[in-house]
C-alpha cells in the first residue's frame, strides 16, 4: 500500500490553516503544519514532503525565502504552490522566478487548491515515469 502524500502547509492565518488541513486530510493527504517560514523549512528538511503550500507574507521567514531555500540550498524540485492576499504583480513574478510551481491569490477556493494539487502530482508522476 502506498504511503499518503505528505504536504507541508506554511500559513500564519490559523483559520485558513485549519480549513485547509480539514479539506486536505479529507482527501487523504498527510498535512505538516507550519505557522511561519522557519517552521516550514524545518518540516521540509525533516519530512521530505511531496508538495509544499506556502503563504508569501509570514513572520520571521517569508514564503519567498522558503522557496529560495528549497531550490538553492536544498536543491529540491518539490512542487511549491504559493498564495498571497497581496496581488502585487512584482511579488508574484518574483515567486515564479525563484522557483514557485503555481500561485493562488487569496481568498481562494480550497476545492480549487485540491484540483491544482492533484494536477501537479499527476503531472509529476507522468513526468517522472518518462525519464
Amino acid at each position: 500500500m502506498n504511503d499518503p502524500i505528505k504536504i507541508v502547509l506554511a500559513e500564519d492565518n490559523s483559520i485558513l490553516a485549519l480549513l485547509l488541513k480539514y479539506k486536505l486530510e479529507k482527501e487523504g493527504y498527510t498535512l505538516l503544519m507550519a505557522k511561519n517560514g522557519i517552521e516550514a523549512i524545518e518540516l521540509i528538511e525533516q519530512y521530505n514532503p511531496q508538495i509544499i503550500l506556502t503563504d508569501i507574507m509570514m513572520p520571521f521567514v517569508s514564503g519567498l525565502e522558503v522557496i529560495s531555500h528549497v531550490r538553492n540550498k536544498l536543491n529540491l524540485a518539490i512542487p511549491i504552490i504559493v498564495f498571497s492576499s497581496s496581488g502585487q504583480e512584482e511579488m508574484v513574478l518574483n515567486a515564479f522566478n525563484i522557483g514557485a510551481t503555481d500561485f493562488m491569490s487569496k481568498p481562494f477556493s480550497p476545492n480549487e487548491l485540491i484540483i491544482r494539487i492533484k494536477r501537479i502530482l499527476l503531472n509529476k508522476t507522468i513526468f517522472d515515469k518518462t525519464w
